[in-house]
């Protein structure tokens, strides 16, 4: 959906824009189809791994590297639910977002549905393919720095215990 829009917008530019007299400057519309594909090259690289020692989430010039040593809580939200707000709370170019609930965070996302990874200066806001998954390996991996974390939705579930009947 998202690459469609960005392939909408440079179409636009290149077949409404570019020919129609509103702009007596096409280096104008050539700057923003360059800046629109960049935006769309950066949505298209964004990726997350887990190594030995870190959670690295990375995108063309704004990567972010979390010591899973200190990661404390991985949760699943919504970016609705941290309520980045206005303009200032919702843009950064290196993806810092400001939050009532959390205050600053870093947002490295593709899905405004993810996971809230807390840990280090700056809450790490993800969005991974399989988020239940990725919850999974990274609670496995922070588990072994840290012992229990204060909230893991990758823990592994509690067995039930027998019935008596």
């Amino acid at each position: 959906m998202t690459v469609g829009v960005y392939a909408v917008i440079i179409l636009l530019l290149f077949f409404v824009v570019l020919p129609s007299p509103i702009d007596s400057n096409p280096n104008f519309v050539y700057l923003l189809v360059a800046a629109t594909a960049f935006l769309l090259v950066r949505y298209a690289t964004t990726s997350y791994s887990i190594d030995d020692t870190h959670l690295v989430a990375w995108r063309i010039l704004g990567p972010r590297r979390m010591p899973l040593e200190e990661v404390r809580k991985i949760e699943f939200l919504a970016l609705r639910d941290l309520s980045p707000t206005g303009f200032f709370g919702s843009w950064g170019y290196r993806g810092r977002m400001w939050s009532p609930y959390i205050q600053s965070f870093d947002a490295i996302y593709t899905d405004p549905a993810g996971l809230l990874v807390t840990g280090g200066a700056y809450p790490l806001f993800i969005s991974p393919r399989h988020p239940e998954e990725f919850a999974r390996e990274l609670s496995r991996r922070a588990r072994s720095y840290s012992g229990n974390l204060t909230v893991d939705v990758g823990a592994p579930s509690e067995p039930a215990a027998p019935s008596d009947f």
